[in-house]
């Protein structure tokens, strides 16, 4: 996952905000620790490598878009993928949802944002994606950090509150309940 996913994910209901909160930090300094994976790698070949220069895959917009995109269409681009990536995960993970196709609905989802955001930002939707690259780049992928943090966390609110809004009413079982009802499902089953 990611802290904006895990974001709409707590906003569901469907973990802790203790678990949210853990999982955010891991997030991010699991992308710190693999983009000074990369830049480790990637200093390895003749002549060296310039996280600064090349910019090590942080994202951007304005001059730093791989198509040049302004500030407004990043920004927008940013909110509406996130915003369709939480909602299938949402979507796809709900009790109502046939089991067995969310891995399929996620990726093909993924996908599609990654083939329309990567020439407008270098594609985002994940604050510790960005995080991770901008801290060894530093400079204008620090300066334009804020928005591939902002962006994805609001596309994640709005994933969630449409998720509420088109999701059908189910009964929702408790832990509690669940493991009670083990026994005599197991049971069952010797019988």
């Amino acid at each position: 996952m990611n802290p904006a996913l895990t974001l709409g994910v707590f906003l569901a209901k469907k973990i802790n905000a203790k678990d949210a909160g853990f999982y955010m930090v891991a997030q991010v300094i699991g992308a710190v620790i693999a983009s000074a994976v990369i830049l480790f790698i990637a200093n390895g070949a003749a002549g060296g490598y310039s996280a600064s220069v090349s910019g090590l895959g942080a994202d951007g917009y304005g001059l730093h878009s791989p198509d040049h995109y302004s500030l407004a269409a990043g920004f927008a681009t940013e909110v509406v993928l996130t915003m369709f990536l939480v909602l299938t995960v949402l979507g796809t993970t709900d009790i109502a949802a046939p089991v067995g196709f969310a891995g399929l609905a996620i990726g093909l989802v993924l996908t599609l944002i990654h083939l329309v955001g990567i020439p407008i930002t270098n594609t985002s939707v994940n604050p510790a994606r960005s995080i991770g690259p901008a801290i060894f780049v530093g400079g204008w992928a620090l300066q334009q950090l804020w928005m591939f943090i902002v962006a994805p966390f609001l596309g994640a609110i709005i994933a969630a509150i449409v998720y509420f809004a088109i999701r059908l009413p189910v009964a929702v079982i408790t832990t509690r309940k669940a493991e009670e009802a083990l026994p005599g499902e197991q049971f069952d089953r010797i019988a």
